[in-house]
């Protein structure tokens, strides 16, 4: 990776990669040095891994709201697609929702984990800028919506458990998504995830905003990455309307209470799968494993389960989500 893509992040992480990228030009220069420079180049690592862990756990010690979204959103976090690239065997991608067309917004499949055969869905966002572009930066239409209804009622069908990764600022805003029939295709999908027959795990990995989260995101376990986030408005979103003003987004991100803890405190989350020091980015390889492990789990508690029990659950979760206080007329 070059210095250029590596600093392609968050701008409170940005003193922390430079410090990084310093203390690997020293250990380069180490491999050559002799005598007494080699001495004095030791030394100056010594001082630049002091430097960095105490750099490191001030930051990542530290994060408030807003830096988690920032987290959530970074350009070298796991997606959708890496997550089953690494995690689901023999996988078979399914398209189309049988009246528009395909929207890559989202992606659907069958996939095996660890001899387990599942349906797995997500939203994809895409790595390069073409591959963002074409999936709407993981912004889904009324036809990706379809798409995973049809495949989720197939899987169905099959008895197959079903698998949600959840990554998106939103469903796709735009006139042609509201011509197609946006709202309905999302309530659709939340009316009928609420009754299907298999166990659904639903896990955000990154952002998970508004309805275009929850048109795939009904089941029977609400799991979140530490770095991720959860919410009925993205920051900037809320800021424009509460102060007309985007900028105020780390203020905006305070209040609406989106971060894994707040999740949890509402009754909205399930558990919140822990990442690597820093963040799934900064070690994928973990994160995978960490969620390759969680989702057995899951799987193992759920699977054995009779359908009435498993219905009855995911009804009563629905019922208890959040938190509210009356306040006297």
């Amino acid at each position: 990776m070059s210095g250029v893509d590596r600093l392609n992040v968050p701008e409170f992480e940005r003193p922390i990669v430079e410090l990084e990228m310093k203390l690997e030009s020293a250990r380069m220069d180490l491999a050559n040095a002799k005598d007494d420079a080699r001495i004095l180049k030791e030394e100056e690592i010594k001082h630049l891994e002091k430097d960095l862990k105490k750099l490191s756990d001030s930051v990542f010690g530290n994060l408030d709201p807003w830096s988690r979204v920032q987290l959530a959103r970074h350009p070298n976090r796991p997606l959708t697609t890496d997550y089953i690239k690494a995690l689901f065997d023999d996988w078979q991608e399914l398209f189309g929702d049988r009246v528009y067309g395909d929207d890559p917004a989202i992606v659907t499949g069958f996939g095996t984990l660890n001899g387990i055969k599942c349906f797995v869905l997500g939203h994809r966002k895409g790595k390069t800028l073409k591959e963002r572009l074409e999936c709407n930066f993981g912004c889904a239409h009324p036809e990706g919506y379809r798409k995973a209804l049809l495949k989720m009622r197939l899987a169905e069908k099959l008895g197959l458990p079903i698998i949600s990764f959840i990554n998106t600022p939103g469903a796709y805003p735009g006139l042609e998504a509201e011509e197609r029939g946006q709202s309905q295709a999302i309530a659709d999908n939340i009316r009928e995830m609420a009754t299907l027959k298999v166990p659904i795990i639903c896990l955000t990995i990154g952002e998970g905003g508004s309805g275009g989260a929850l048109g795939i995101g009904v089941g029977d376990r609400y799991l979140i990455m530490e770095n991720s986030y959860y919410s009925v408005i993205s920051p900037e979103g809320c800021a424009a309307i509460l102060w007309h003003d985007a900028k105020k987004a780390s203020e905006a991100a305070k209040v609406l209470r989106l971060t894994p803890n707040d999740l949890m405190e509402l009754g909205i989350m399930d558990e919140i799968v822990p990442e690597p020091y820093g963040g799934a980015h900064r070690d994928p390889r973990k994160a995978l494993d960490i969620v390759k492990a969680t989702l057995l789990r899951h799987l193992g508690e759920l699977m054995p389960l009779e359908i009435e029990t498993l219905l009855d659950q995911r009804y009563e979760k629905l019922r208890k989500m959040g938190k509210y206080q009356e306040v006297p007329a």
